[in-house]
């Protein structure tokens, strides 16, 4: 699977971050789980991310539990799903935290249970030194092929510079970075140390969901000797992308077949102000779940704004700019491929 996961990746695909389905109880919900799956998939995302920001860290807590089975029933599902059909059409990723002990064990499970790549983040090791931070990666890539993150401080990660991203891009076992620093002169410093590091298999993906549009338009020119090679953001691996994803598809397709359109900048100024209100950006991304959560039962596809902490809900106000955002940009939205097909996804 290996070099088909690169060559898949590379392609450039809508992966969104899987959020979780809780009933009335703060239970799974199963069917509704299994049911946002099946939509990403026959909106035809090139893959998925369990056990990720959006899908609650907190899915690991011991009176949870719900890390095996919410990875396990995204799994089963996606192979049912798929068939007899190619596997390697579509990228299932687990992501991973905390110690070490705590990552590889994550990873492990995630490949007992047949995922292919793992989304690492690093948050746990907030004051650990470059070589500590590159030897625990290594330790992860050895299980699974690694999946790169760079996640913003302001939600819990930390700064990653560029030294790091030179040493990380040396690991044989890395098929792809996500960025996500929602900061753009920490983005441009992951490109160039991803090309100055010779590295030519490593996919580059957006994890800013504040600017899709101008990452995956942008071709970012790095100097080495005497020439330039220039290096794209080729797909994105977001929290927006778990909502609206049809159009998302639709989206990627059409920055991949024109380099220069004007109406793709003001498309994108339209995703961002549409992602600051889903994001909850005006308190600092304190409803961030709770608004992809809105959407999403707004469409019919969750019952509920429900989080795993009863503390975590929508912001004040951030209710009424999700009902406007949906209004003033209906070429965002994918409600009507939904409503299509919401009862096959609920059976």
């Amino acid at each position: 699977m290996s070099q088909a996961l690169r060559a898949h990746l590379r392609a450039g695909q809508v992966i969104p971050a899987h959020p979780l389905a809780l009933d009335n109880r703060r239970q799974l919900d199963e069917r509704r789980q299994r049911a946002l799956t099946r939509y990403y998939m026959a909106a035809g995302a090139g893959g998925i991310a369990v056990a990720v920001h959006t899908t609650q860290f907190q899915i690991r807590a011991a009176k949870h539990g719900l890390l095996e089975p919410v990875l396990a029933l995204t799994a089963d599902t996606v192979r049912d799903t798929l068939g007899d059909g190619d596997r390697s059409s579509f990228a299932l990723i687990a992501g991973a935290i905390g110690s070490t002990r705590q990552a590889v064990r994550e990873a492990a499970l995630a490949r007992d249970l047949g995922y292919d790549a793992v989304l690492l983040s690093l948050a746990a090791l907030r004051e650990a030194a470059t070589a500590q931070l590159v030897r625990h990666c290594r330790a992860v890539a050895e299980v699974l092929p690694l999946f790169g993150f760079y996640l913003q401080p302001a939600v819990g990660g930390r700064v990653l510079d560029f030294d790091f991203w030179s040493r990380f891009a040396e690991i044989e076992n890395v098929v792809a970075i996500k960025i996500a620093p929602f900061n753009r002169y920490a983005t441009i410093e992951v490109v160039r140390a991803a090309v100055e590091s010779g590295r030519d298999d490593i996919a580059l993906y957006t994890g800013n969901d504040d600017n899709i549009v101008a990452d995956l338009m942008t071709p970012v020119p790095v100097r080495l000797g005497q020439r330039v090679v220039e290096r794209r953001i080729v797909g994105g691996l977001l929290g927006q992308w778990a909502v609206w994803t049809r159009s998302a598809v639709a989206l990627l397709k059409r920055i991949q077949g024109q380099s220069a359109d004007p109406e793709l900048l003001a498309l994108g100024a339209a995703l961002t102000d549409a992602n600051g209100a889903i994001f909850d950006a005006r308190h600092d991304f304190a409803g961030c779940i709770p608004g992809i959560h809105e959407v999403l039962r707004r469409q019919g596809l969750l019952a509920s704004t429900r989080c795993l902490d009863p503390k975590e809900t929508l912001s004040p106000g951030q209710k009424q700019e999700i009902a406007r955002v949906v209004r003033s940009y209906p070429e965002l939205v994918d409600d009507d491929f939904i409503q299509q097909h919401l009862d096959e996804w609920l059976r």
